[in-house]
């Protein structure tokens, strides 16, 4: 086995591993609060379907390439390499349409009260709901196309006519074919980073023209930000960081697309950056996210309602 596997193994491995951890533990933090009586909030739900979303895309694509890296090409039937590609696949776009979801939402919702969006501030979180489940149904439904040409390595098809993922093979398509499902899987993608730049534009508009508006009232009261504040410059820092993560994969995916044989660095590279968002925004969120010291806080005042009640029974 190669150092280079070898090294990309750990990658993927390590990759996979702070991942799930940090997933998993955002995700039981919102489960304990739902389990404990507090109030959900709408970009809470937004939150908890991301995080399986980025489940999915680890564990779908991560675990086959770190298996692969280590040496263990052909593990994976024809039926196991359609469906991990395409549950990643639908992880992955499901993790795109969260993204672009909980920015618009925080966009309009900060909005001020005589903008154009004042009618729809009222009535947006009667659609999170089914807005998220929408994206789930649409991502089910459009990456079927995976379906139809992943195949396995242990495949009798000539091997001319695939591409290599390291564990499973992609059938090679003619041109047009490949175009219209390149069409097909980018348009849904390229909408919703479009809409997350422009409600990331009138997020920082909006904050700059607050911050200017009440500039003289900084100055004599404290200088800790709203909880609206706090909340949009973590959906900022998210979004920033997605589209960053998402550029460079789409010029790896672009470069899979077409050279007609490419090698395993470009494949083990894609995979890497393409896991990165996933793998990284739990930890953005714990580290700004107000729904950590919300229930800090709402423990805190429980604890003094207790002691209150317990020095009236004394007295």
């Amino acid at each position: 086995m190669a150092a280079s596997d070898v090294a990309l193994g750990i990658i993927f491995l390590s990759q996979i591993v702070v991942g799930v951890l940090g997933n998993s533990s955002l995700l039981l933090h919102y489960l304990v609060l739902y389990f404990t009586g507090f109030k959900v909030r709408h970009t809470d739900l937004i939150l908890q379907h991301l995080i399986v979303a980025n489940l999915l895309t680890l564990l779908c694509r991560g675990v086959p390439q770190t298996v692969a890296a280590f040496g263990v090409k052909i593990f994976l039937s024809d039926a196991g390499c359609k469906l991990l590609f395409y549950l990643h696949r639908v992880g992955r776009g499901v993790s795109i349409g969260s993204t672009c979801l909980l920015s618009v939402f925080q966009a309009i919702k900060i909005s001020p009260e005589d903008s154009s969006c004042s009618e729809l501030k009222l009535n947006i979180p009667k659609y999170i709901g089914s807005s998220i489940y929408l994206s789930w149904v649409l991502c089910l439904l459009v990456n079927v196309i995976f379906l139809m040409y992943m195949t396995g390595r242990r495949s009798n098809k000539n091997i001319t006519i695939l591409t290599d993922f390291g564990f499973c093979s992609g059938v090679r398509q003619d041109s047009t074919t490949h175009s219209l499902h390149a069409a097909l899987l980018t348009f849904p993608d390229v909408m919703c980073v479009g809409l997350m730049l422009w409600a990331s534009s009138s997020m920082v508009l909006i904050l700059h023209r607050h911050k200017r508006r009440m500039q003289h009232v900084h100055k004599s009261s404290s200088p800790r930000s709203s909880p609206e504040s706090r909340a949009t410059k973590t959906i900022l820092l998210l979004v920033s960081t997605f589209v960053s993560f998402y550029t460079l994969s789409c010029m790896f995916q672009v470069s899979l697309a077409v050279v007609y044989n490419p090698n395993w660095f470009v494949v083990s590279t894609a995979a890497i950056i393409s896991g990165c968002f996933p793998a990284v925004s739990p930890f953005l969120l714990m580290s700004r996210d107000s729904s950590a010291s919300r229930m800090h806080s709402a423990w805190v005042q429980n604890r003094k309602n207790a002691n209150h009640v317990r020095k009236i029974y004394i007295i």
